[in-house]
């Protein structure tokens, strides 16, 4: 790769086009002069001779944009996905084209991280309406504006607790996000922090109440879980847990799909401290991955605010009372005034991404996100059900309620299931046991369901699989 790149730079400043800027040969040379260098070569020579080709590879002619397109469009479609179902990660919500439209307004789409919030009055309007919203949808006092995406958010809350409490004992639910897990070690690991898990029950799939109550001590200052949890189960005992935690002197530190927060009672009336969770599917499309949006709430506890990451931005009044204004009452990271002292070295916002949240819960209200969120949960009964019927699947924890993420096991190759799907136009499953392996169940795969599957839509994928076992 670094060869094809540095053999295509050098082939746009020999001027073999004339629609390459400054590449005809009197401006060129005018440059090599002005730099006292002698070739192009020349300002490459801190790179190994062995990196660098001496023409560019063989990739045909030169392709409009138009034949570009449909070359791309023509490799594309080899497969022609028409459904996501894959689980374990971002899952295809459906956007409202006015989010792109009001979103991409020059004040918004190109601004970055206000270091002058007096001339930012703008992006610091709405970053606030996003802060205001998401405080409301989970039950939280005060929501930083923003983190990078739901395992940053983890490991800022790892480090969070250990800043609050004193101790370096964390305790995650082992049903959690297995990636979410690596990233929390990650954040703490030069804390040295001790992380342990506490099991699940193994038919529920939800926490043990009797094992969190024998692994929780006075060492632990964080003990973190997810609603829907990694088999996309609805955690039922979050007071339970609240009061576990709290009588040890804890914080809880709870995960959650904003979307389910339409359907249920938000984290911070059952107890939560510290509510997290991923904003992507808020607005923004899967993109390949990205990018994201953190979500970091928590109580309005003096001593708590003063220790969040991120930044957080405030409401304020002119002397006379006239005016509103809006500022960055928290910035926390190195680059500002708290240098050594930041909670924080997060170098971006993602405001972009926190626009599109408060614009697309602007759109929706309550109403509307409560109307996603049964869609979302109908969607998921109704394939749980069908697929434990089918004679070559199965549903684990199948007594429990699930959110959106459906785990199945299969006692057919997961590959030759997910390539008979695909013919049909359908991604299939995320097989766990091929990235994951320490989540230890055989055969295990996530579908993921959402509110843009109609009925029709979950009909083919039941069938498609049903023609597996035959």
């Amino acid at each position: 790769m670094i060869k094809i790149i540095m053999s295509m730079f050098i082939e746009m400043a020999m001027g073999s086009s004339d629609l390459v800027p400054n590449a005809s040969q009197p401006s060129l040379s005018k440059m090599l002069n002005y730099l006292k260098v002698t070739s192009l070569k020349d300002l490459y020579s801190d790179v190994p001779e062995r990196l660098i080709l001496e023409r560019p590879p063989d990739i045909g002619a030169p392709s409009d944009q138009s034949e570009l397109e449909s070359l791309y469009i023509n490799l594309l479609s080899t497969y022609n996905v028409n459904l996501v179902f894959t689980g374990g990660g971002m899952a295809d919500h459906y956007v409202p084209p006015i989010v792109d439209e009001l979103v991409s307004k020059q004040e918004f789409y190109t601004s970055y991280t206000p270091y002058q919030p007096e001339v930012s009055q703008g992006i610091l309007q709405a970053l606030f309406e996003y802060q205001s919203l998401m405080a409301e949808l989970l039950g939280m006092d005060v929501v930083n504006s923003s983190l990078y995406d739901y395992g940053s958010a983890l490991g800022e809350a790892g480090r969070f607790s250990i800043r609050v409490t004193g101790r370096r004992g964390l305790l995650i639910a082992s049903n959690i996000n297995p990636e979410r897990k690596k990233v929390l070690r990650t954040y703490v690991e030069p804390l040295d922090a001790k992380i342990s898990e506490v099991k699940y029950e193994k038919e529920s799939g939800m926490v043990s109440l009797d094992e969190l109550s024998a692994d929780i001590d006075d060492s632990i200052g964080m003990v973190y879980l997810e609603i829907p949890n990694f088999f996309g189960i609805i955690e039922e005992n979050i007071e339970e847990i609240s009061d576990i935690c709290h009588n040890k002197g804890a914080l809880l530190v709870v995960g959650v799909d904003p979307f389910l927060m339409g359907i249920m009672k938000p984290p911070g009336e059952l107890g939560a401290d510290v509510v997290i969770g991923e904003g992507q599917l808020l607005g923004g499309y899967m993109n390949f991955g990205g990018p994201s949006l953190g979500i970091f709430a928590i109580k309005k506890k003096f001593r708590q605010i003063r220790q969040l990451p991120g930044r957080l931005i405030g409401l304020t009044k002119t002397l006379d009372g006239k005016y509103r204004g809006y500022t960055m009452a928290l910035q926390t990271r190195e680059q500002h005034i708290r240098q050594e002292e930041a909670t924080s070295n997060i170098t971006t916002n993602t405001s972009l991404m926190a626009v599109r949240a408060a614009i697309y819960l602007s759109l929706l209200g309550p109403n509307g996100i409560r109307k996603v969120a049964e869609k979302i949960l109908y969607n998921t009964s109704y394939l749980k059900r069908k697929i434990d019927s089918l004679s070559c699947f199965n549903v684990p924890f199948s007594s429990s309620h699930m959110f959106k993420e459906i785990p199945v096991i299969s006692r057919k190759s997961w590959k030759d299931v997910n390539r008979h799907l695909l013919e049909k136009g359908i991604l299939g499953g995320f097989h766990v046991n091929s990235i994951f392996p320490e989540v230890g169940i055989e055969g295990l795969a996530l579908f993921s369901t959402t509110e843009k599957h109609s009925k029709g839509d979950l009909d083919l994928l039941l069938s498609s699989l049903k023609e597996v076992c035959i």
